[in-house]
């Protein structure tokens, strides 16, 4: 195991204390970021709680500044430019796409019913 010296402020090597052991283990969950910004998780959870009908989610789109975001993260890949960071985010847009294709085809049966 690597040993790192740091300079922190004392009211913070105070708190570094108290975790003592847990140190490496919070350093490295405080690491990890999620893909997306939390703001576009929430708009998605947020439509999954108010229990949509399945016209609505036949309806649901994308925020336009997730649709700009998308189309630039493609472009860049397609020119073989992305970071790692943006790849991630690039696969993490595809997985909560196919979750919302996978809705909206269970949804279908609900819609052709009523015709």
């Amino acid at each position: 195991m690597a040993k790192i010296t740091l300079e922190v402020p004392d009211d913070l090597k105070e708190q570094l204390v108290q975790v003592g052991d847990r140190l490496p283990e919070l350093l490295a969950l405080s690491l990890q970021q999620p893909p997306l910004p939390a703001h576009i998780y929430h708009y998605i959870l947020n439509f999954l709680a108010s229990q949509p009908t399945p016209e609505a989610i036949l309806a649901f789109r994308p925020t336009p500044e997730m649709q700009t975001r998308l189309k630039t993260l493609l472009v860049r890949s397609k020119a073989g430019e992305l970071t790692p960071s943006e790849q991630q985010e690039l696969d993490e847009y595809e997985r909560i796409e196919h979750i919302i294709v996978m809705l909206k085809a269970g949804s279908l049966p609900h819609l052709t019913r009523t015709i």
